[in-house]
């Protein structure tokens, strides 16, 4: 059967994490390369910044793989082994999460003295860099802005095809260049709205049981914009 004939099933996505499947353009090659020389970070810390969907946890995956590194989310902290988490390399993921929120600031605070007093390595994600993060532990704020910034920026034309590319793939969609052609010039111009983009078309393709075409991808894109002009959900 070929790629024209075949007909949309219902497979779970499945979003691929290595670095093999993560795209290096000017958006965002030097958080990349910092990652990846990850054993020369200033103070071993450092803070990937970047819209929603710019690939922060991707490329978190990508360093825990490197380094041997664990992934958790800040607003676990409060209630985690905090000594057996710094054993080793720790990713701590979307710190603003926990401003204001005293006993995660403080276990945050712990978990960065030993993770580093042990001779690991810290890293940290959010979406804005950290002069901006509300938090309220004052000690904690002044270590973190000891740490070194890798900037996630807008995609390009060659990321946002990559990564609309790599989201069909995740959901085992195989759109014809001309669908990616035509969602690169037509769609909004960031990470999420690529994210937001495939999901529409997978479930357009599902609804009518046609493989994702031009025609569908145009259609999704004018009622994606009709839904954002009128301001509903």
């Amino acid at each position: 059967m070929t790629g024209s004939k075949q007909l949309p099933l219902p497979l779970p996505a499945r979003e691929a994490l290595g670095r093999e499947d993560f795209f290096v353009s000017e958006a965002n090659a030097m958080a990349v390369a910092l990652v990846e020389r990850w054993s020369e970070w200033p103070g071993a810390k450092m803070v990937i910044c970047g819209p929603r969907g710019s690939g922060k946890t991707h490329l978190a995956h990508v360093w825990a793989k490197l380094s041997g590194a664990r992934i958790v989310g800040a607003d676990t902290l409060a209630e985690a082994e905090i000594p057996d988490l710094a054993s080793g390399p720790v990713c701590v993921e979307d710190v603003p999460q926990i401003a204001g929120d005293r006993p995660a600031e403080e276990a945050l605070f712990h978990l960065h003295n030993l993770v580093l007093a042990q001779g690991h390595s810290l890293l940290m994600t959010a979406e804005r860099e950290p002069t901006l993060w509300p938090l309220v532990l004052p000690d904690l704020k002044s270590r973190i802005m000891g740490a070194q910034v890798a900037r996630m920026g807008a995609p390009d034309d060659a990321l946002l095809t990559a990564l609309l590319a790599k989201q069909f793939a995740d959901r085992q969609i195989t759109p014809g260049p001309e669908v990616l052609s035509y969602l690169t010039r037509h769609m909004p111009r960031s990470h999420a709205a690529a994210r937001a983009v495939v999901a529409a078309l997978d479930e357009a393709s599902l609804a009518h049981k046609k493989r994702v075409t031009r025609a569908m991808a145009v259609a999704v894109l004018a009622r994606m914009a009709a839904t954002d002009d009128n301001g509903t959900a």
